[in-house]
Formats: structure tokens, sequence, C-alpha cells
């Protein structure tokens, strides 16, 4: 199972300003929105809302979604990159994306423009996760 791939975030000017954050998993992106975007300190928790999923194609979209349909607004890719999946079990070994979507606990690390680094994305209930900048020193 690939462990890697390419992340997206688009800054989503819509009924509210938001950041679109997109991992690409299994032919498709997961995608969240971010009201606050995702944060560069530790001690900051930022709720994300999982989204529909979009075909890959969406993650080089920029533009103008016309009034009357769904996400009506201006779209700017903010950032992207690649993320490689780095959450291991007990014994050291690398747990498998599609595990980690199963169980809702992803720990990634993100090779963007503006964002690199690790972090951990953690199913609260539903479509609400958690995005936790982690400590990179650490890592």
């Amino acid at each position: 199972m690939k462990n890697k791939g390419i992340f997206v975030i688009q800054k989503h000017h819509a009924t509210q300003v938001h950041f679109d954050f997109r991992l690409e998993f299994q032919g498709v992106l997961k995608s969240w929105a971010i009201p606050k975007g995702l944060s560069k300190q530790t001690k900051d928790k930022r709720l994300g809302i999982q989204t529909v999923d979009h075909v890959l194609e969406y993650g080089s979209f920029e533009g103008e979604i016309p009034q009357g349909q769904y996400g009506a607004g201006k779209v700017k890719i903010w950032d992207k990159g690649e993320y490689i999946n780095i959450r291991c079990d007990d014994t050291g070994k690398l747990v498998s994306l599609r595990r980690c979507f199963e169980e809702g606990h992803l720990e990634i690390w993100l090779e963007g423009s503006r964002y690199h680094g690790g972090y951990a994305i953690i199913r609260l209930k539903e479509a609400q996760w958690l995005f936790i900048k982690m400590r990179d020193d650490k890592l």
C-alpha cells in the first residue's frame, strides 16, 4: 500500500473564508474544511470538517466557482507538495494509510512551500477531525 502522496491547501473565499486541506488517498483527494487553516505552532489545535472526496484534478484548481453552485467563491492554491505517512505502531512498523483512515488517526510529514513538518490528524466524531502540529524535533 502506498504511504505517500500529494497534498494541497486551497484558500477558499466562500460564505466564510476557510482553507480546504486535501490529501491524495486511493485515487481521490480526501478533503477537510479548516476555518483557520493549519497551524505552524505545536500549541495550537485546529478543527477540520471532512467534506466530500474530490477528483485528483481538483488539486490544481484555482479560479471562481459561480454563484448558485456548491462552494461558490474564489479558490486559490495556498500550498501544495508531497506528504508521507509517518505513523508507526508499538513495534515501530509503519501503519498503512488505509488503516490510519479507518482508525481515524493519521500522522503525516508535509513537504510544501509554506507548510512542512509533522502533523497529527485525529477523528473526533463523524466528520470532525483535529489537526495538530507535531514537534518536529521529536520525530
